[in-house]
Order: C-alpha cells, then structure tokens, then sequence
C-alpha cells in the first residue's frame, strides 16, 4: 500500500494527508461573526493601502476605483472557490485528516506538485511583503532624519540602504525566535495604528484640497498604466492564504460568504476612498508612499514613526509562513535559525535594489498574488467538479485561469519594463 493511502473496500483509496505535510496555520478557537470579520480585515488590509494614491495618480482615479472593485469581486470568487472545493475534498477523507491549508488543498488536488506550487507563490508572496516593509522603513526614516550621505560603496551608498541595513540585525534576532506568539499582539497593534493613521491622512487630504484644488486631476490613464494599477490592486488584497483557516474556525460556517462579501466591499470602499482623497489632495505631486506628503509637524512625524515601528515588528509575523515552507522542506520541519537567516539577507538584499514602495507593490501583485488568487483557487476548483460541472461552471473555471494567467504575465512585464526603463532598479 502507497504512503499517505489507506485502502476502502476492496479497490479504491483515498488519500490522507502525509504527517510532514503540515498547515501553514493552525486555529484551535472557534469564532463569532463580529470575530471572523475582524480577521478578515486584519489579514488582508496591509501596508499596500499607503501607496494607493500614488497608484490612482498612474492610473487615474476612476480606472484606479473600477479595479479596485473588480479585483475585489474576483479575490472574493477565488476565496470560496477554494471552500467549495475545500468541503468537496473533506468529505473523501478519512477519519481525523482534514484540510486546513491553502498547502494541503493542492497537496490533494494535484499531490506534490499542488503543494509546492502554493508553497513557492506563498514563499514569494510573503517576502514580498516584507521586502515592501524595509522598502517603506528606509524611504520613511531617510525622509524624517537625514543623513548627510551614505558610503562610497555599492548596497551602502545612500541614506535609506543604512536604514535597511541598520534593521538587519534586529531582524535576525526577532526571526530567530521560534514561536511568535509573543509578537503576535503586534500584528493587531499594527493595524489599529496604521487605521489610525490613514484617518489622519485623510484629514490632512481634505484640508489640503479644500484650500486649493489641484488642476490637473486625471480619471483614466493607459494600457500600461492600467496594469500597474492592477498589481498594487492584487497586492492590497493579500490575504487569499488565509481563506481556509478562517473558516474554518467559524463557528456559523454557513455565513461565511456573507461576512467575506461585506468584508471585501468594506475594505475595497476604505481603500478607494483612501487612494481617491490622497490623489485629489496632491495631484500629479502624489509620491509612491502618500505620508511622504505629508508636513514635518510633530503629528506627520508621529504617525510615520508609528508606521515604521508598526511594520517592523510585523515583518517577523509576516515572514514566518516562508520560513515554515523552508523548514518543512529542507529540515524536515525542525527549527533552523540559518535557514530563516538566509532568508532575511535575501530579503534585505532585494529591499536595497528597489527603492520604490508602488512599483515594487505593483511587481509582487502581477508576479504571485495574481497566481494565489485567481489562477491556484481556479485550477484546483476545475480538477475537483470537472466531472460533473457543466459548461458553464467550466468556462468560469478556465476563464478565470486564463485571466488569470494573461494578468499576471501581463502586469509582470509592465511592472518590469516601468522599473528598468525609469532607472528604478539600482
């Protein structure tokens, strides 16, 4: 008999879910309602909602809201495109071996080869985010204390990569930690305070264009703009990984495409009106992180500090779903403090190459959101009701895996050519 199979009868089997193969979450309490929306918003709204006015002023403000909104409609059919199948799946397995993970739905859909394809975009996908944290660190602080130059040496050379190397250490050893549930009340503090302040942004946005409206407000932009807009859009809306766990922990699983839907407008109606009043307040002046508008009084200076403390100590939480790819993979799931090591240099190596916060947001949104939220979600979907799906069920199927590759393929390239052609890889 196979690893991993037990037999049913006399000639059929069904997998079970191989003991090393261990989810990325795991969730022991159950959730109310108020609960569950809450985690909603606090694993998808991320530091990408901070270049969003930058992002409009690229695209225009009426392109920049229509994409938010369909990106919005289109994450949230990938999300229960994966419970569905989800629920399909579980009722095949035997005994205890559920699925909790996005991971253990591609291990089962497609074997080895599903799950490495969810661990490499995960991989990808949460470095990501946190090169666009150091990216964000460097750019705020070299703006708030400057220094009179960096060295005469390559990586070295400007004010921001010394911020981002002066964070390497510290890094290391908040990521050598092996459990994080200490900084995990972090995580929450970091988004009261970052809604915190984006209220105060939008305070100053509307005295700034209350007291003189800026003349040149544009509401579309081009093809290539419009992809640009596309990635920052897939990478505002980065918690498709987190759709299983959190139903899974629901106590009303029933509800759980009503509380996704209205978490999914919510959050898309906060980032348009973010985006918007940030462009409408600065115009074509609208810098790639929107608080580098903002004055130098001491309340500009407390809420970017706030920013970057905040996001500092959420890079460790952020990271750590690569580092247990990384050690499920290679140290058969054991603790490894090089590994995680490497990890951050490889991180804080990128970080210094890119100095823009919207570019570098718009790359990891076409290159891997796209692929976690529309084409993975579609693909396994298929592969699970093909059988008994009709034509219709199958066009959106595939559909929505061509969309999703013609995007991604698509963004990635503008994104790329918008970031050589301007000198922005250093």
């Amino acid at each position: 008999m196979a690893n991993g199979e037990v037999a049913i009868g006399e000639s059929s089997t069904r997998p079970l879910l191989p003991k090393e193969e261990t989810p990325l979450l795991e969730n022991s309490s159950k959730s109310c309602l108020p609960k569950t929306f809450a985690n909603f918003f606090i694993a998808i709204v991320g530091a990408g909602v901070l270049g969003l006015p930058y992002t409009f002023m690229r695209t225009g403000w009426i392109t920049g809201v229509v994409t938010l909104f369909s990106v919005a409609a289109l994450t949230y059919h990938g999300m229960m495109l994966l419970i569905d199948t989800r629920k399909r799946l579980d009722l095949s397995l035997i005994g205890d071996s559920k699925i909790s993970s996005f991971g253990d739905l591609g291990f089962v859909v497609c074997g080895p080869i599903g799950r490495f394809a969810v661990d490499v975009m995960i991989v990808l996908s949460q470095s990501g985010f946190c090169i666009g944290y150091l990216i964000f660190i460097g750019n705020t602080l070299s703006h708030l204390i400057s220094l009179s130059k960096g060295f005469d040496i390559p990586l070295f050379s400007s004010a921001k990569s010394l911020y981002i190397w002066g964070c390497l250490p510290f890094q290391l050893g908040l990521t050598a930690i092996p459990s994080l549930t200490l900084l995990a009340p972090l995580s929450i503090f970091a988004d009261v305070a970052q809604i915190g302040a984006m209220g105060v942004v939008m305070v100053e946005d509307v005295q700034t264009f209350t007291n003189q409206w800026p003349s040149d407000i544009e509401a579309f932009g081009t093809l290539s703009t419009f992809f640009y807009g596309l990635g920052v859009a897939l990478y505002s809306f980065e918690g498709v990984g987190m759709a299983i766990p959190l139903e899974s922990e629901m106590k009303d699983k029933s509800k759980y495409g009503k509380i996704l839907a209205l978490s999914m407008f919510w959050i898309a109606l906060m980032y348009g009106t973010f985006g918007v009043m940030g462009y409408f307040a600065f115009g074509s002046s609208t810098k790639d992180i929107v608080t580098s508008n903002m004055g130098k009084g001491l309340l500009s200076t407390i809420v970017k500090l706030g920013l970057c403390i905040n996001l500092f100590f959420t890079f460790p939480l952020m990271l750590n779903p690569a580092f247990e790819v990384f050690e499920r993979r290679f140290s058969d799931g054991n603790y490894s403090v090089w590994m995680r090591w490497i990890l951050v240099l490889g991180v804080t190596m990128v970080a210094l190459l890119v100095p823009n916060f919207a570019d570098f947001m718009s790359l990891v949104g076409s290159s891997t959101c796209c692929v976690l939220g529309f084409v993975l979600p579609a693909l396994f979907h298929y592969q699970v009701f093909k059988g008994d799906m009709d034509r219709k069920g199958a066009f959106f199927d595939l559909g929505l895996i061509a969309l999703g590759v013609f995007f991604g393929v698509s963004g990635t390239w503008y994104s790329l050519v918008e970031m050589f052609s301007q000198g922005k890889i250093v």
